[in-house]
């Protein structure tokens, strides 16, 4: 089973902003629903004493200040629920793990992208958004996702349980001090 549903939040980026109802249809989905999916997956899959869930969180969900906190807040949630479910489910033989992506420009990252650059076209957006990767020569594409769940799905990831696969070509792995060049 794969829980991979998820909306944006729309809201301000400042948390003295926050709309509270927003908080919480965020929540409501992007959290609970992968709560409800597990639940369910799992009802079926304890008796059957095998299985394998997958869930989507997203590198917003493992750093600070890439998107909207109500956003980065529910992903924060979903890397949580799976090492929480794993403790649980591995006794049962049912696997659980999570893939974070980086951004791609999927419809969901381009209609985001296109409130905060309303005067960029298609083209310019994508440009932006794969400016913003790390790994050079490469850009994150859905392929790469669908990868990362075919792999987790897979017997060949037979004992990789509450892993989150990060797929993020190395954004979340260091931060530079922006010291100026030498000289």
């Amino acid at each position: 089973m794969y829980n991979n549903a998820g909306v944006a939040c729309k809201s301000p980026n400042s948390i003295v902003d926050l709309d509270l109802a927003v908080f919480d249809r965020v929540m409501n989905i992007n959290v609970r629903g992968v709560m409800a999916g597990i639940k369910h997956a799992s009802r079926v899959m304890i008796p059957r004493r095998s299985g394998t869930i997958l869930c989507t969180s997203s590198i917003t969900g493992l750093m600070g200040g890439l998107a909207q906190h109500t956003y980065s807040v529910s992903k924060f949630a979903v890397v949580g629920i799976v090492k929480s479910h794993a403790a649980e489910l591995c006794k049962h033989g049912i696997r659980i793990n999570c893939i974070s992506p980086f951004a791609m420009p999927t419809p969901f990252v381009m209609d985001e992208m296109s409130r905060m650059y309303p005067d960029a076209d298609d083209e310019k957006l994508v440009e932006i958004v794969y400016r913003a990767g790390t790994l050079a020569g490469a850009n994150c594409e859905p392929n790469d996702i669908a990868n990362a769940a075919l792999y987790l799905a897979s017997d060949d990831a037979k004992y990789v349980s509450g892993h989150n696969l990060v797929v993020d070509g190395g954004f979340t792995s260091f931060k530079n001090l922006m010291f100026p060049a030498p000289g």
